[in-house]
This record gives C-alpha cells, sequence and structure tokens, in this order.
C-alpha cells in the first residue's frame, strides 16, 4: 500500500495531501530527506530514521496555505479524528505525506479500532510464519504498533462470517480497498473458496456455533477462530453425525487453532458411531492443531484419533477433557508431537498408544481421568517428557503386552491406585521421574514384565515403592526410594529382578522385602533408617544381595524367616537397634564376606530352627555377642573374624548347635565362646585369643566338642567349664586352665587304656577321661601357676 500520484485536476483541490510530482528547482536538505521517508505497511516504525522536520527557512517550495493548515496547525485530535474514518490502505497512504501524519496515523488506537472491526481480537494474534500464532499482551511488545503488524500479517485471508458476507459483498464503496479480503457464511463455503485470487490459505472462523458441517481437510490451508477474550471458547464447531474434523492426504502442513471443536451424536450407542472421533487425522498428513477445546459425548471412539503410516500431527495448546471414551488415541504405527496439552476427565485413558504408535508427549497436564491417565499396550510406544500425572483413578501410566514407551522427568502422584503399572510382557524406560503419594505402589511389574525403572524419586506413597510380583523382572537401578507406608521394594511370586544403586530409606516399614519364592540380584544399593528391617528374606526366597550398605535400621539389618534363603555376601551392615542379621525358622542362606559391625544388638542371631553357611565375615563392634545361636538352630559358621565386641563373641544357649570351624575370635569383652543351656556345638579349628573373659565358657548343662583349636592369652583362662559338664575334646591347645573349682593346673595325664601321653593340660578334679572316654591317671602338677579366679 502505497501513497498515489495526483490524478488531473488535484492541483485545483484545497486539501492536496498527496505528493506531487515536483518540477527541478532547487531543494533543501531537509526536503530531500522527507521526500525519502515515505513510508509502507512492511515498514518498522518504532526503528524508521529519525527525519527533521521540514524549516520554514526554505522558501524554494512554499505550501499552499490549506496544505500548510492540513499538515501543521491543525490540531492532532482532529487529524486523529479524521484518520478514524479511513480504512487500512487509506490509512497507509496518508502515513506517506509527511512526518506528523505518519507519526498520527500510526497511533496504536487507531489500529486497535480498525484491527478489532476486522479480527475481533482483543489482543493481537501474531503470524511471525507459516503454522504459528500466538497473542501478545501490547504494553509488553517490543514495538511500538502490535496492532498494526499483526494486521499487516493476518491481511489476506477469507473469513467465515455468518451473516455479514451479504452486507460487506453490498457495499463495495464501505469496503473499498478490501479486496484481499472474503467473507463467507459457513466453513463449507470458505474450504471451496480456495481458488480465488490472492488466497493466501487462511481461513479466519468468526465468533459462533458452527453445527453439522462436513469439515474435511485434504489440503495445506490455516484455520482459525477469530473472537474477542478467549477465542477458543467463542468458536464452537460441532457435529452429530460424523467425525467434527477430518484430515486426509494432502493435508500435510494445515494448521487449525483457536476453537472448540465437539462431536456431539444424537444417538448415544455404540452401533452408529464406532469409527467416528471428534478429531481424526489419518495416513500421510501432519497438521497442526493448536490451543483447541476438544470435547466429545460419544462413548466409543475416541476424542483425537491419530491413525495410520505417516500421520505424524502436532497437537499443542489443547485442552482434551470431558470426553465419554478415550482422550487421545494414537496407533497403527502414527506418530506425532503433542506439547502442552491438558488432558483431563475422560471416561478412559486420557492417552491411549498402541500397534507400533510412536508419539513424542511432553509437558501435558494428565489429571483426574477416570480411568488410566496414559495406556500403552500391544507393542504401543513413546517418548513422554515432563509431563504431569495425577490424581487419575487406576494407574498414573500403564504399560502391557510389548508396551515399550520412554517416560523421562515427568511427575506421577497421587494415584488413587498405583503410580506406574506395567503387566503381561509389557516394557518401558522409566527415567528421572518424580512418583509420589500414590494409593498403591509407586511402581507395580507383574507377569513376565521387564521395564527400566531408572534414576526416578519413588516416595511418600500409601503403600510400597516398587512392587514386583507374579513372574516380574526389570532393572531398578539409581532411584531414591523413601518414605513409603510398606517396604520400599517389594518381591515375590517367582519374581527376579535386579535392583542396583538404590537409596531406600525413611521408610514407615522395611526397605527390601523379599518373600514367597522371591528372587533377585540386589546389590550395591544403600539401605538405611528404615522403621522394620532393612532387607527381609521369607516364605522360599533365594535372592542375591551383593555389596550393599544396609545400615542405621531402627530394627533388623537383613531378616532371614520362614524358609527364606538366598546370598547375602560383600555386604557391610552396621548401625542398627536389633541385630545386623537375623535366621529363624528353616531359614538357610549362605552369608559370606560381609562386614557386621556397630549394632545395639547382637551381630547374627540364629533361633528357632534356623540353619545358614556363615562365611569369611567380619563381625565386630557389637553391643552384644557377634553370632548369638539358640533354640536348636544348627547353622555352620566358617573363617569369620568375631572380634572386639563390648559382649561375647559367640553365644550358644537353649539347644543351640552349629559347627564352628577355623574362625578367629579375639579382643571381645566377653568370652570368646558361651556354650550353654542344653547347647551341643562342634568348635574346630578356631582360634580364641585376647579375650578380656574366658576364653570358651562351658555352663548349665551344656556339651561341646572341642577339636584342634587353638585357645590362648584369654585374661580368666582359655576353658571356663561349669560341675556337671562334659566336653569332648581332641587336640585342643590351651594356656592358663581353670576349672570352676579352681584346682591347679594340669599339664601332663597318662590313659593307662590307651597307654597315651597327653599334654593338654586336663584338670583330673572335673574331667576324669582321657580323649577316647578311658579313665586317666594324674601325672605331674604345675605348682608354679597360681590358680587365679574364673569369670565375673
Amino acid at each position: 500500500m502505497v501513497a498515489e500520484e495526483s490524478g488531473p485536476g488535484a492541483q485545483n483541490s484545497p486539501y492536496q495531501l498527496r505528493r506531487k510530482s515536483l518540477p527541478k528547482r532547487t531543494v533543501c536538505p531537509t526536503k530531500t530527506n522527507m521526500e525519502g521517508a515515505s513510508t509502507s505497511t512492511t515498514e518498522n516504525f518504532g526503528h524508521r530514521p529519525k527525519r527533521p522536520r521540514v524549516s520554514g527557512k526554505c522558501q524554494d517550495i512554499p505550501s499552499a496555505p490549506a496544505e500548510q493548515y492540513l499538515q501543521e496547525k491543525l490540531p492532532d485530535e482532529v487529524v486523529l479524528k479524521i484518520f478514524s474514518y479511513l480504512l487500512e490502505q487509506d490509512l497507509c497512504r496518508s502515513a506517506c505525506v509527511c512526518k506528523r501524519f505518519s507519526e498520527l496515523a500510526n497511533d496504536p488506537i487507531l489500529w486497535k479500532r480498525l484491527y478489532m472491526e476486522v479480527f475481533e481480537y482483543t489482543r493481537p494474534m501474531m503470524h511471525p510464519e507459516a503454522g504459528k500464532f500466538f497473542q501478545i499482551n501490547p504494553e509488553e511488545y517490543e514495538q511500538p504498533n502490535p496492532w498494526k503488524e499483526s494486521f499487516q500479517q493476518l491481511y489476506k485471508g477469507a473469513h467465515v462470517k455468518p451473516g455479514f458476507a451479504e452486507h460487506f459483498y453490498s457495499n463495495p464503496a464501505r469496503y473499498k480497498g478490501r479486496d484481499n479480503m472474503f467473507y463467507y457464511d459457513t466453513i463449507e463455503d470458505a474450504l471451496g473458496g480456495g481458488q480465488e485470487p490472492h488466497f493466501d490459505g487462511l481461513i479466519f472462523v468468526h465468533t459462533g456455533i458452527y453445527t453439522d458441517e462436513w469439515i474435511y481437510i485434504e489440503s495445506p490451508i490455516t484455520m482459525i477462530g477469530a473472537a474477542p477474550g478467549k477465542v477458543a471458547e467463542k468458536v464452537i464447531i460441532e457435529n452429530t453425525r460424523d467425525s467434527t474434523f477430518v484430515f486426509m492426504e494432502g493435508s500435510e502442513d494445515a494448521y487449525v487453532g483457536y476453537m472448540t471443536i465437539r462431536f456431539n451424536p444424537d444417538d448415544k450407542s455404540a452401533q452408529h458411531h464406532n469409527a467416528h472421533h471428534c478429531l481424526e487425522i489419518t495416513v500421510n498428513c501432519s497438521p497442526i492443531i493448536d490451543h483447541c477445546i476438544i470435547r466429545s459425548t460419544c462413548t466409543v471412539g475416541s476424542a483425537v484419533c491419530v491413525s495410520g503410516q505417516g500421520a505424524c500431527p502436532t497437537i499443542k495448546h489443547c485442552n482434551i477433557s470431558d470426553c465419554e471414551n478415550v482422550g487421545l488415541y494414537i496407533t497403527d504405527h502414527a506418530q506425532g508431537i503433542y506439547e502442552d496439552n491438558e488432558i483431563s476427565n475422560n471416561a478412559l485413558a486420557g492417552i491411549w498408544v498402541k500397534n507400533h504408535g510412536n508419539p513424542i508427549i511432553r509437558r501435558n497436564h494428565i489429571h483426574h481421568g477416570r480411568d488410566v491417565g496414559v495406556f500403552t499396550f500391544d507393542h504401543g510406544m513413546g517418548y513422554f517428557e515432563s509431563c504431569n500425572i495425577h490424581r487419575n483413578r487406576i494407574a498414573g501410566f500403564e504399560v502391557k503386552a510389548y508396551a515399550n514407551p520412554t517416560v523421562v522427568r515427568c511427575e506421577i502422584h497421587h494415584g488413587q491406585t498405583g503410580g506406574i503399572y506395567v503387566h503381561e510382557k509389557g516394557r518401558g524406560q522409566f527415567i528421572e521421574n518424580k512418583i509420589y503419594a500414590n494409593n498403591f505402589a509407586g511402581v507395580w511389574i507383574t507377569s513376565n514384565s521387564d521395564p527400566t525403572i531408572r534414576g526416578n524419586a519413588i516416595f511418600n506413597g500409601n503403600q510400597g515403592g516398587v512392587y514386583i510380583f507374579g513372574d516380574g523382572r526389570g532393572l531398578i537401578e539409581g532411584n531414591d526410594i523413601y518414605g513409603n507406608a510398606l517396604a520400599g521394594i517389594q518381591i515375590r511370586t517367582n519374581s527376579c529382578p535386579i535392583v542396583r544403586h538404590n537409596k531406600i530409606h525413611d521408610g514407615q516399614h522395611g526397605g527390601i522385602y523379599v518373600h514367597e519364592k522371591g528372587q533377585g540380584v540386589i546389590e550395591e544399593n544403600e539401605v538405611y533408617s528404615n522403621t522394620l528391617a532393612g532387607v527381609w528374606v521369607t516364605t522360599g526366597s533365594t535372592p542375591v544381595l551383593r555389596r550393599n550398605r544396609i545400615h542405621s535400621g531402627k530394627q533388623v539389618g537383613v531378616y532371614f524367616y520362614d524358609n527364606g534363603h538366598g546370598v547375602l555376601e560383600d555386604n557391610d551392615i552396621y548401625n542398627h537397634m536389633y541385630s545386623g542379621v537375623q535366621i529363624r525358622t528353616g531359614s538357610n542362606p549362605k552369608i559370606r564376606r560381609n562386614k557386621i559391625w556397630g549394632g545395639q544388638n547382637g551381630g547374627i542371631l540364629v533361633y528357632n530352627s534356623g540353619l545358614g553357611f556363615i562365611e569369611d565375615n567380619e563381625i565386630f563392634d557389637n553391643a552384644m555377642a557377634g553370632v548369638w545361636i539358640k533354640t536348636d538352630s544348627n547353622p555352620t559358621l566358617r573363617r569369620n573374624k568375631i572380634h572386639d565386641g563390648r559382649d561375647g563373641g559367640i553365644c550358644i544357649f537353649n539347644g543351640g548347635r552349629g559347627l564352628l570351624e577355623e574362625n578367629d575370635i579375639f579382643r571381645n569383652a566377653q568370652a570368646g565362646v558361651l556354650i550353654s543351656t542344653n547347647s551341643h556345638p562342634v568348635l574346630r579349628k578356631n582360634r580364641i585369643f585376647d579375650g578380656f573373659a574366658a576364653g570358651i565358657e562351658i555352663t548349665n548343662h551344656a556339651t561341646a566338642t572341642l577339636e584342634g583349636n587353638q585357645i590362648f592369652n584369654n585374661r580368666f583362662g582359655g576353658l571356663f567349664l561349669a560341675s556337671g559338664v562334659n566336653v569332648t575334646m581332641k587336640g585342643t591347645s590351651l594356656t592358663n586352665f581353670r576349672c570352676e573349682q579352681r584346682s591347679v593346673p594340669v599339664q601332663d595325664f597318662k590313659c593307662h587304656t590307651c597307654n597315651t601321653t597327653d599334654r593338654n593340660a586336663i584338670c583330673v578334679n572335673c574331667i576324669k577321661k582321657c580323649h577316647q572316654g578311658h579313665d586317666v591317671e594324674f601325672i605331674r602338677h604345675d605348682r608354679s601357676v597360681r590358680p587365679t579366679h574364673f569369670g565375673p
């Protein structure tokens, strides 16, 4: 839109505002600048170079009195009032007259009035490039006149404005200059008018409700709602018989935005609408759906269906809510980008991905669904990032039947059941999510499913953190699991996950609970500060726990009971209020190469018919015995170092048994080995030394078999025997021996039956049998050693 030259006879007009063709004459420099300063609609007014006003000193081109009056003396308010009657093209021509007119003709208020008359928007709608629209706050925009800039960007277009088309075309003089605008009464007419000259593929649908139009889009058109205030709420397109919008091949670059799209069938029965959706995107098309409100009251189908190879839309800033079936349905190899949408209160899944669908879904708000939040199944995939998924009736995210989504940095919380549910051979990668405050477990894995759960925070659940059952598998790695009402991780019914590098702490129950034949490899985790046991293993379970740090629990560190088995190796187990390890009721674990220390009770407690192979461990600095064996338990202890206990080394009582072999038991505050109350262990090749009491104490009708042990340098003697105690000794070396009757030490005795002499220092006043059970003869007393008191 440029200024036109004056026509014939224009010189006689008293108000000639347009520039004339000037004859050759001397022109002052300021006039030359004025001539080069004509504006157009494409000129950036805010950055136009500053130009000097025409000075009265230049007398070569005198202005006519009327022209001078209009340009210089007429008040701004009057000029603005005159300009308010002009349309956009005439207003731009007026801006070319002089600097003053240019400033006044670019007044934002003039352009706002003109803009709202054409487009209805109460805020400028910017359209900087194809497929991109956004509204701005004028006062925050960097340019001085966003209304004019938006007008220029939206100028060529068709307008669907029912009842206005007749008025527009019957008043050509009133709307002179708007040859690039077309008006229609229906959307169908506008779509059919795409062959009009100057049509730029841009359709504005103005305020109103448009019902039962057949909108099949197979060209790259742009359709946008135009209304004041909240645009999408005032432009409503609905259908009661068929899919409201259908995008077909050829609509690769189509755009639909800022409107409400509804499918509201009169007949609610499923049989008439089983293939209908509110918005349908088919093969080989990739439209943009932007800032739309999408609703469907149909009980079958979905609000949005994206189906078929090459279906790849961009759906952003949309509200897909209150639908009577699925919200967003992506299937049959469809893809697409879905960003910043709100999906809520749908009868079935908010998002449903199946049959190799593979969308990219970012920053969506998926909440208050009457079913699951996101459901992927039947080989469905997808990349889900930074979504907020909460308060859905079933799981926030469900994976089933070979589905394999990737879920990254999402929040999944306050689900009425669980957070994530993976079942029936589901897979998936769940990485760096926050999963919290769900009514059931934060993550459920079952029925041969094998997901990866990595780097998540799983906390404050009303039940457990991660629950793996029914032959579930999975990699549970690097998660922070805390504050859950039940176990941080629960493994049961033949499940066999890999659990590693997690922090499992501050739970209201136990840390890791393995039961009902649960399995799994549990390694390099830190399990601490849980209310119950750090790790529970029970009912036929056989996990492998390796290189974990299990500490600072309010009860037991690792608890094997009711036939709990498995392997516990190379762990650090320390600072528990109860024992570091407990084994009971038929449990038979392999416990090896662990450090078990700092407990407020014992190191290892084996009771109620417990078993176990306890080998190569270091057990020290516990408040009570390093190892307790009682009540018919029968473990095997080999090559352990049991030392620096604040009580005894090993305590065996109440019918306890066990094989103690090749252990080093030293520097304990009480007896290295205490055997009491009908117990009968076998001690073989142990070294019991440097204790602060006796080496071995046997009391209260207990018996023992001592074979090849070295017992030395204990403060209260090597062996303390209560009266009536029967001990079988073979090759045991004692020093500083004392009996309960404080008899003098004996260095030699001779068995007449065996005809052998032994130097193992047996007191003949207490034990009158040789190794074979025969009577012995006292040979030599060592009177040089003064009897000492034994025991406390």
